[in-house]
């Protein structure tokens, strides 16, 4: 992958005449007075990142998912709010790229391209996530077309968009052929037809367009449906397997930014006549901070590479990261918090208040499409799978490598499926992965405990899915075990992540301390007795942490080292 355009955006956003639109004292200010960021959403514009948003089919940059992985992280490092409401047109745009015809998506790239925003309409006020039961109609009109009436809220820039990706009710009886999406071009309508609801106060990301909309006998035209009519359910889970994968890149921002004030201030505060960051304590919480984000971003950059190469089971793959990165990220943001102390609280504090609001901002992550709750229950519609290919050793070996590094293939949507039958090939090749690792201690290219580290895995993973197939439920009648088990197959998901992505990296000493410390993080999350062995890493990785926080990033999502 190139560094061009990352490379450019980072220089856009920490340069020296960025301070005014992405530094701390303006994004916090916009924050108080609730303000959209719409300067900086402007300069995101003249960079030409929509351009990244517009697949490469229909004449955009996006060829690569986890560049554009790698991109929104860069923006959500600076502020959380900026990323969210510029990065909302491509969640929008995602079903056209799907499902569109050919002129559908050539018009709205090519808007797009020229900084046109795109909303994603799914929510309703009395239904929230449960799509099934939406209200907002579109009926045959009588002069042709569609007529659409009712109400979406709390939607993001429902207010700025231009477009809208609606799904609205096309079968009295709803059920998964009851519903249909419509791009619906609000410059097109009627004045009388449409209205935005009021913007509604939040708790984080105050300044984005969190509102609605109202349709009242808007009448679309044929265009304006997306793929078939029924077809709206389904084109939107498929969606929902790519933007779910996109949401995680926010936290890893957020860690990112969280990190870096972590660091700073323990290296710059003094407690008992020492620098808060050589006692022991602070030195293991930040340890176990970049370990955290040494495990979210690999499982981020492993799932973005799947969308290219493990496309029939994204399903379950974007599942697991929704659900296990957001959640990894807030806990390691609690303990910051702790570490900060009363400043973390301050809305005039540390770096004028910026820990606050990014720790207020990130909470909203994990319920970005479909909460954590949604997506284990997702994860639990597998368990069958999931057993059964665990048992025969099913996985597709020939895709792992470009899972893993190198060139990727093309993103092929019609590779997409509702249901991974297949499983997960990474969790799938587990026992070969912690058998290379052996094969590297006995070659001295790691230490004896991380083969240890690795056979626990193993072992943990087993009895996963020994407890997965003893699970009764039905598909309305989901126990807390259940909730629970995908919770912990979340965890061997990371740890077989990790293990992967060592073997088939450049094996340095600092991949293997990495590798160290993300599974001592994974096997402690999964209940294992505290082991001072393998919390050992924790501290070897924050003696390796810089004064000046995390090292940057390369395109493929990863640190680069700055040493």
């Amino acid at each position: 992958m190139p560094y061009d355009s990352l490379t450019a955006l980072d220089t856009l956003l920490a340069g020296p005449d960025a301070a005014g639109l992405f530094g701390h004292a303006e994004t916090t200010a916009l924050d108080r007075r609730e303000d959209f960021p719409a300067e900086a959403c402007a300069a995101l514009d003249a960079f030409g990142l929509p351009s990244h948003y517009v697949d490469a089919r229909h004449g955009g940059l996006l060829r690569e998912m986890p560049e554009l992985a790698a991109l929104q992280r860069a923006v959500a490092r600076h502020d959380l709010t900026i990323a969210v409401a510029h990065g909302k047109t491509f969640l929008g745009a995602v079903p056209v790229w799907l499902a569109g015809s050919p002129a559908q998506a050539a018009r709205l790239a090519e808007d797009v391209r020229r900084g046109a925003v795109v909303s994603w309409a799914l929510t309703e006020r009395d239904h929230g996530g449960d799509l099934m039961a939406g209200e907002v109609t579109a009926r045959p009109a009588p002069g042709g077309g569609w007529r659409l009436d009712g109400e979406k809220w709390l939607i993001n820039n429902a207010g700025r968009s231009r477009h809208i990706c609606l799904l609205a009710r096309t079968g009295d009886q709803g059920g998964p052929r009851g519903f249909s999406l419509f791009l619906v071009d609000k410059a097109r309508l009627a004045p009388a037809s449409c209205r935005a609801l009021p913007k509604v106060r939040t708790h984080g990301i105050r300044g984005a367009d969190i509102s609605g909309i109202a349709f009242d006998g808007a009448v679309v035209g044929d265009d304006a449906l997306i793929g078939a009519a029924g077809t709206g359910i389904d084109t939107v889970l498929r969606s929902l397997q790519l933007t779910r994968i996109l949401c995680t890149a926010l936290s890893l921002g957020a860690l990112d930014h969280a990190l870096d004030i972590a660091v700073r201030y323990a290296h710059g505060r003094n407690l008992y006549e020492r620098h808060l960051v050589t006692l022991p304590r602070v030195r293991r919480t930040l340890g176990e901070a970049a370990a955290a984000l040494s495990v979210a971003e690999t499982v981020t950059t492993v799932a973005a590479r799947a969308i290219h190469t493990l496309t029939p089971e994204l399903s379950l793959v974007s599942a697991v990261t929704k659900a296990l990165v957001p959640s990894l990220v807030q806990d390691t943001l609690d303990r910051i918090t702790e570490l900060l102390g009363v400043r973390g609280f301050l809305s005039e504090g540390y770096l004028h208040g910026a820990y606050a609001k990014l720790e207020r901002d990130h909470r909203i992550v994990a319920v970005f499409d479909g909460s954590t709750a949604v997506n284990r229950n997702l994860i639990a519609d597998h368990f069958p799978s999931l057993v059964r290919a665990w048992r025969t050793g099913r996985a597709d070996r020939a895709a792992l490598p470009a899972t893993l590094s190198g060139a990727l293939p093309s993103f092929d949507p019609a590779r997409l499926r509702l249901l991974s039958t297949g499983g997960c090939t990474l969790v799938q090749l587990l026992p070969e992965a912690a058998a290379a690792v052996r094969t590297a201690v006995r070659h001295g290219e790691l230490p004896r405990e991380t083969a240890r580290m690795a056979a626990e895995l193993d072992t943990v993973t087993r009895s996963v899915h020994r407890a997965m197939a003893a699970v009764e439920r039905t598909p309305r009648d989901v126990p807390q075990t259940a909730f629970d088990l995908a919770a912990r197959y979340e965890l061997c998901f990371a740890g077989s992540a990790l293990l992967h992505h060592w073997t088939a990296g450049a094996r340095t000493a600092e991949d293997g301390l990495r590798l160290r410390a993300g599974l001592a993080l994974v096997l402690s999350r999964l209940g294992l007795p505290p082991d001072e062995r393998r919390a050992e890493a924790y501290d070897r990785l924050a003696d390796r942490l810089p004064a000046t926080g995390p090292a940057p990033l390369s395109s493929s999502g990863t640190t680069r080292s700055t040493r």
